[in-house]
């Protein structure tokens, strides 16, 4: 693996696999999420189901999170190799000319995202740690004495988003994941080979999914922000 690291090519296919994880990953979350807007139950189902079974817990959410951690570090890697190879600055170079926007500010795009994510789990994951690990309450129910009570996820959700300043923070957290994706969705098909003939295949769906996924998410935000109890 080291080998492989070492190299160029090597080092951006790597980080064109981990962008891909993630990116399943983060379908698989848009739509277990996007449950909470049509069926509250399906959703308090849904993530009970992701919150206990094991092979989430055990096996998939620490691969998740080594996946999270090597994509950003193999990022900034990257960035800083890419700017010690360059014989001229892009004040020279003018590399705007051969260069869209969003390839030349991945890296700050990518930034952000990273201090987002960090937000993120500490508003959900910290908390769902907590309770299920600290806490030693499996149940995932609002009041863990009372069967009855029903499942605390929709609750919890509706309430981290009434606060105006949180639903702004996802809102431009997600712009920015989309601009980052435009160029990241298509840049790591063409890092593992599959361009040429799907390229403009490729290009479209890079498009609808680095669009409509932020947007998504976006929406859930928004829906319950103006549609929970206040």
């Amino acid at each position: 693996m080291s080998g492989i690291l070492n190299s160029s090519i090597g080092r951006k296919f790597a980080m064109a696999l981990s962008a891909l994880f993630l990116m399943v990953f983060i379908l698989q979350h848009f739509a277990i999420n996007i449950l909470s807007v049509f069926s509250p139950d399906a959703f308090n189902e849904a993530s009970h189901f992701m919150g206990t079974f094991w092979a989430v817990q055990y096996l998939l959410q620490p691969v998740l999170i080594l996946g999270v951690i090597f994509h950003f570090v193999m990022g900034f890697v990257l960035e800083i190799k890419n700017n010690n190879a360059r014989k001229v600055s892009y004040a020279k170079n003018n590399g705007s000319a051969n260069s869209s926007w969003m390839s030349r500010n991945m890296i700050w795009s990518g930034g952000f995202i990273l201090i987002f994510i960090v937000i993120h789990m500490i508003d959900f994951w910290v908390h769902e740690m907590n309770v299920k690990y600290i806490a030693g309450d499996m149940t995932g129910l609002i009041n863990p004495a009372d069967p009855g009570s029903g499942f605390r996820y929709y609750e919890e959700l509706v309430v981290k988003f009434e606060p105006i300043w949180r639903v702004a923070l996802y809102c431009v957290g997600f712009v920015f994941l989309a601009l980052h994706l435009l160029h990241g969705f298509g840049s790591a098909f063409q890092s593992i080979g599959a361009n040429n003939k799907y390229t403009k295949a490729l290009q479209g769906i890079s498009k609808v999914y680095s669009i409509g996924i932020p947007a998504g998410f976006i929406f859930i935000a928004l829906y319950h922000h103006f549609t929970g109890t206040h």
